[in-house]
């Protein structure tokens, strides 16, 4: 199987804006923003989606949700409001086979 190109982003093989990155967590910026801050928080570990998870990644997903909530504070929309969301599936609207939360905030979102 061909590597996905969130695990290619993780791994420096793909060129993109990263924002923030450890061990266990990358984020970039959206190719196509949906609003003035639009970012990606994607595990380093390939994991399908929502519906792939296992016990052992509670804390995986503990950490992403505590790092939007940073994340969100350094972009400046923490006090005015930010969304959060996963996409799970096709029919979720999931565009790509790799888990990853949509940060976004700033302008551009509509009430809804």
């Amino acid at each position: 199987m061909e590597e996905c190109i969130f695990c290619k982003i993780a791994n420096h093989q793909q060129k993109t804006d990263i924002v923030f990155e450890n061990e266990q967590i990358i984020v970039f910026k959206d190719m196509h923003p949906q609003a003035k801050v639009h970012l990606l928080i994607v595990p380093k570990k390939h994991i399908e989606s929502i519906n792939y998870l296992e016990e052992e990644d509670r804390e995986l997903i503990n950490q992403m949700i505590f790092l939007a909530k940073s994340l969100a504070k350094k972009q400046g929309i923490a006090v005015k409001g930010y969304r959060l969301f996963f996409n799970v599936g096709r029919g979720g609207g999931q565009i790509i086979d790799h888990l990853h939360l949509h940060l976004m905030g700033g302008g551009g979102l509509s009430d809804g």
